[in-house]
């Protein structure tokens, strides 16, 4: 246990910002299942409503720095990709 006050509020500082970037992940975790789910069900229409969710919610994580940039890229890639390979 911290016994220092900077130390003590560093730590109520990382736990906030811990919690923050839990439910962001969770978030993100969620939005990415309804995107399978559509695909797998060949509904296009929510698909496509879904991937742009998808497409916004990592962009505003990898802002906020809660993932990389270029994960975040990465995975709306590889989403398009998949909705465009189901599309055809």
């Amino acid at each position: 246990m911290a016994n220092i006050k900077s130390a003590k509020k560093r730590i109520r500082v990382i736990d906030k910002k811990t919690a923050r970037n839990r439910r962001v992940k969770d978030h993100l975790k969620t939005v990415l299942k309804e995107f399978d789910a559509a695909i797998e069900a060949g509904n296009m229409e929510l698909a496509k409503e879904k991937l742009t969710l998808a497409e916004k919610k990592l962009m505003q994580a990898a802002a906020k720095h809660t993932i990389h940039k270029n994960a975040a890229s990465r995975k709306v890639s590889r989403l398009t990709k998949r909705f465009n390979q189901a599309n055809a």
